[in-house]
């Protein structure tokens, strides 16, 4: 260790020997005066920042300051020393033991830091780097670890402040954590125990600080890691308190791709689908253009496309594959989201196909875009359902509860989470997603929902009342439908699976933790229901 790094690794001696003479939490926390930040400034704050300043001045250190507190002190020098002197503070007060001291030596910018020096003022882990010579904790040299997107393992800021997106991606990533310390999380990704850190608030003001990150911004590119903004260029930020930024910390740049663009595989080489309806018009025209647009990809065929083509082929449920590529309708599109886990993209071989991003006369254009990864991935949630307790098949439309014999009347008790909200006399009830409600759900009257609104859409069918009505309820509900009559019913899972129940029968209706992944090529969504409902014949 040079002796710069000494210098750094003395302060933080001194740092910690002067917080741990704070005798409780409580004086810890003690406000004492608005910072330079804006914020309030705790005893804790001020000590550790005292600390620091009464040492460079002691020892004749030749840097300026910035810090969160005091903001920016001028000594007369050319460098400044980049300083938080508690980042964790909250933490700190309640005992938790995830602090740190962060410093970092530079001039203007992020992109100028070339030494830096993190410890964790607990456990006593220290971590520093110098811009080429690598990274270091505890003297041994550390790097990113390689990514594996089967088992991503993120650092996500999920404050008061935070972007919806950041709980969307806390849902799908395999595991997550929020430590309220953003040096040491992104450090955590520079010694190879996470794969990124996701900073994204919802407001300017809320975004992070230089001195909250310019030791582990150091620290992560010495260690192989990569720092963007939520644009995807490279990540840096001016040595002021007055700016605030959102950026994505990683190891892998393909992890951008993930986080921001919604990427639903993060492979160079993607194994493709292809699985047809035997009942499409144009499936053996389609199946083979489709399949020479991919020459040169791996693809797997479903028994039906394989048939056509001359080739083996496999059941939907055994095609392990990452994309789905879709011929037929959108009854052919709820088929395979049934029995498969992939991502779709339908070819519109049907009817109105409103589920289908590409039209017969785009086949080689859509697939050429899905190869070059020029899309976005839309997710949408589905419908659990259970009989008696038993779990049916997930539906992306909607499950319908109907009478099982033409022309006769059920009676219905409809509970939203054990209350209930209406009893009915009609052909039966309709529970439908957003996704389902430009299906079945609409052509009874109720109300076209965009996908992303967060509810349920239930319908009654040829109610006997006038007022019986459609009504919405969130999507976080569970929905029980009861068959009041001695008289049997049928449950239809998307119009695919069907299952025969008696009277009496309770159905639990809940929100799926799993869901549908549709790969988009730029059409929004009312753009899709003007030119394929409203607009269709």
């Amino acid at each position: 260790m040079d002796s710069l790094l000494e210098t750094l690794s003395a302060i933080a001696d001194a740092v910690k020997h002067a917080v741990d003479l704070i005798p409780t939490l409580e004086e810890r926390g003690v406000d004492i005066e608005i910072g330079a930040d804006g914020t309030p400034t705790s005893e804790v704050d001020k000590i550790a920042e005292n600390t620091v300043l009464d040492y460079l001045i002691r020892n004749n250190v030749p840097l300026n300051v910035l810090s969160e507190e005091i903001g920016y002190v001028d000594n007369g020098y050319d460098e400044v020393l980049v300083l938080d002197p508690i980042d964790g503070t909250s933490n700190c007060i309640a005992g938790v033991p995830m602090y740190t001291i962060s410093m970092a030596i530079g001039k203007n910018a992020l992109s100028d830091v070339h030494t830096v020096y993190l410890r964790n003022l607990v456990t006593g882990d220290s971590m520093w780097a110098q811009k080429g010579k690598g990274t270091y904790k505890n003297g041994k040299k550390v790097t990113v670890r390689k990514m594996d997107p089967k088992d991503l393992f993120m650092m996500i800021y999920l404050g008061n402040g935070a972007d919806p997106k950041a709980f969307d991606l806390a849902k799908r990533v395999q595991s997550s954590r929020s430590y309220g310390c953003s040096s040491l999380e992104m450090a955590l990704v520079a010694e190879g125990q996470a794969d990124g850190f996701y900073m994204h608030a919802e407001r300017y003001n809320r975004g992070i600080r230089v001195v909250d990150i310019a030791a582990s911004y150091l620290l992560l590119i010495e260690a192989g890691g990569y720092i963007y903004d939520l644009s995807g260029k490279a990540f840096d930020m001016p040595l002021t308190l007055e700016a605030r930024s959102n950026f994505l910390a990683c190891n892998d740049p393909q992890l951008f791709d993930f986080v921001i663009n919604g990427k639903v595989f993060l492979k160079d080489k993607p194994v493709y689908g292809i699985l047809t309806n035997p009942s499409s018009p144009k499936g053996l025209e389609l199946t083979q253009r489709a399949y020479s647009a991919l020459k040169g990809e791996t693809v797997v065929l479903d028994n039906v496309a394989a048939e056509i083509l001359g080739l083996e082929g496999v059941s939907v449920g055994a095609m392990d594959v990452d994309v789905m590529i879709t011929i037929g309708g959108d009854g052919t599109i709820l088929r395979t989201a049934i029995g498969n886990p992939a991502a779709i993209v339908g070819i519109n071989g049907g009817g109105v196909g409103f589920l289908a991003e590409i039209e017969p006369d785009d086949v080689e254009a859509g697939i050429a875009q899905l190869r070059k990864g020029d899309y976005v991935v839309e997710e949408r949630f589905k419908l659990d359902t259970y009989c008696n307790g038993t779990k049916l098949e997930s539906a992306v439309n909607e499950t319908v509860i109907h009478t099982d014999a033409v022309g006769k009347i059920r009676q219905f008790k409809i509970y939203v989470d054990d209350v209930l909200a209406t009893e009915v006399r009609a052909d039966g009830i309709i529970i439908s997603t957003p996704t389902g409600s430009t299906c079945y759900a609409m052509s009874l009257g109720a109300p076209i929902t965009e996908p992303s609104v967060n509810a349920f859409i239930i319908v009654p069918m040829a109610a006997y009342k006038f007022a019986s009505r459609p009504f919405i309820v969130p999507a976080e509900s569970k929905i029980t439908v009861e068959c009041v009559l001695d008289r049997g019913c049928l449950v239809v899972i998307d119009g695919q699976a069907e299952h025969h129940v008696d009277g009496g029968t309770r159905i639990d209706l809940v929100r799926s933790p799993k869901k549908v992944r549709f790969l988009r090529f730029g059409k929004d969504f009312f753009l899709r229901v003007r030119e394929k409902l409203v607009n269709a014949i």
